[in-house]
């Protein structure tokens, strides 16, 4: 089996193929497959292979890190297996452990379908990977989880299908991963809602086939245009949109197909942002566009950092035809976000010579999970090369993410206590809360908690807020209800 990965790595090209250590991955996927060896999927299929196909998601999401293949083929052997965290870090070392115990971590979390828990939860898998690498092995391993669904009760299915479109698939949109996100929705979508699917795919079916025919006849022809321009492609071709993604759309447009310009669009591959707008001039040279359907994305990227030019012509015969025009390396990242940086980095790297600068290349993460804030740090004085550095999440420094025992995710700021938490959970809770435990161990009520903890009240129904909660609680929520309880005391 060892022999896909194999495989996979030696037909890449030369420059990402380097970035990998056959022998360590062989080490790790051989640990695996030795800590799993009986066990078996609802498929029948030995366990061996959903971490296998893990590590092959992770090469093709573009992650050139050694680590995250083989966190990805260990993912569950803490769980799952007689093997803890800390024989993960014996056989191998701090890196792996720690990628392997956030991926643990996120396995916890439980998503119930109630909307005002959906935010809470995506900021607490940002919060608690601490390393976007984290989130990118847990993306593959729930990739896979999607395309095996079918061996699970319907009930199972459904709940993870949900918590696939409601928190994984968005969590891949905000990290720039669009064809991950987008290929997330379609697995969930006839689970979750699986009458509009059958609308969808019975309707999209006699329109489908005329429009990529059309198409099929455009190519050769904006083809010819450009080349007598002196531009050459390096890709024209055409995309069906995602089909979630197109229902969404279909919403907005009361079911109606013949408003949504997009279902399959021209895609137009070249050398620069240079040829980009010079593609958009000669494209509009022959077709005209519609009013407001240009878009500058290259200028102007999207809150997840998608680049390229899009515009919406009356094309051949009249026909509406939606073009876009962008670089490969566009492509790249708009397909594969942010996994796609440790490429580039190294492709930057590679140019200076004598020295390992990391490359003052502009990462798109998080800004109030809305907008993304460019960073990456250049160190002109580290000259001696250096392992890829791990992106670290600066966003929601200053909140944790604590669970129920039950998995839900609750909100609070840094340095908040089982006090706060209680409070957070019902009042009745905080005014009775007597102790607490953290991962099965009773703290004291002043501990201050961390992202990931599992948290449990012990109530005590005489019990009453302490004057010297007001010390150490940090929600205005907390302090509010207890100096309310204490005032009622001393009338």
């Amino acid at each position: 089996m060892f022999n896909l990965l194999k495989e996979k790595i030696e037909n890449l090209p030369e420059e990402k193929r380097a970035a990998y250590n056959l022998a360590e991955i062989k080490r790790a996927f051989d640990f695996a497959e030795k800590a799993h060896r009986g066990q078996k999927r609802k498929s029948q299929d030995d366990y061996i292979i959903h971490p296998l196909s893990t590590a092959l998601k992770i090469i093709d999401f573009g992650l050139l890190d050694n680590a995250s293949i083989m966190a990805a083929l260990l993912h569950d052997v803490p769980e799952d297996t007689q093997y803890s965290l800390n024989d993960i870090e014996k056989n191998f070392n701090k890196e792996i452990r720690f990628l392997v115990e956030g991926i643990t971590k996120l396995g916890q979390i439980k998503y119930r379908g109630r909307e005002e828990r959906k935010l809470n939860i995506r900021n607490m898998i940002i919060a608690m990977a601490g390393d976007v690498r984290v989130i990118l092995i847990k993306l593959a391993d729930r990739y896979h989880n999607m395309e095996t669904l079918d061996y699970l009760p319907p009930e199972k299915q459904k709940r993870i299908a949900l918590e696939t479109l409601e928190i994984y698939a968005p969590l891949a949109y905000r990290l720039g991963m669009g064809r991950v996100a987008g290929n997330l929705e379609d697995l969930a979508f006839p689970y979750v809602y699986p009458e509009e699917f059958n609308w969808l795919i019975k309707n999209l079916k006699e329109r489908r086939k005329p429009l990529t025919k059309y198409l099929e006849g455009v190519i050769p022809l904006i083809k010819k245009r450009l080349e007598e321009n002196e531009i050459y492609p390096l890709k024209i071709y055409y995309r069906v949109k995602h089909y979630y993604s197109l229902y969404k759309k279909l919403l907005n447009y009361d079911l109606n197909f013949e408003r949504v310009y997009d279902i399959v669009a021209l895609r137009i591959i070249l050398q620069n942002k240079e040829e980009c707008y010079q593609t958009l001039g000669i494209i509009h040279k022959y077709w005209p566009p519609l009013p407001g359907k240009i878009k500058d994305y290259i200028a102007l990227p999207k809150p997840n950092g998608y680049q390229g030019l899009h515009t919406t012509v009356f094309c051949e015969n009249k026909k509406k035809v939606e073009f876009q025009i962008l670089t490969e390396e566009m492509y790249q990242k708009n397909e594969f976000g942010i996994a796609c940086h440790w490429y580039y980095k190294e492709v930057a790297r590679k140019k200076v010579k004598g020295k390992t600068i990391p490359p003052e290349e502009e990462l798109r993460l998080f800004n109030q999970l809305r907008e993304w804030k460019e960073t990456f740090l250049k160190s002109p004085k580290k000259e001696t090369s250096k392992l890829i550095e791990s992106f670290k999440i600066d966003l929601l420094k200053d909140r944790i993410f604590v669970l129920t025992p039950k998995g839900e995710a609750i909100d609070l700021p840094k340095g908040a206590t089982p006090v706060d938490f209680a409070y957070a959970i019902h009042t009745e809770i905080g005014d009775h809360c007597f102790a607490a435990k953290v991962d099965g161990k009773l703290v004291p009520l002043s501990y201050q908690l961390h992202s990931g903890e599992v948290v449990e009240i012990i109530t005590q129904k005489k019990k009453k807020p302490s004057k010297s909660w007001l010390k150490f609680v940090k929600t205005s929520l907390a302090k509010r209800r207890i100096k309310n309880l204490l005032l009622k005391e001393k009338i």
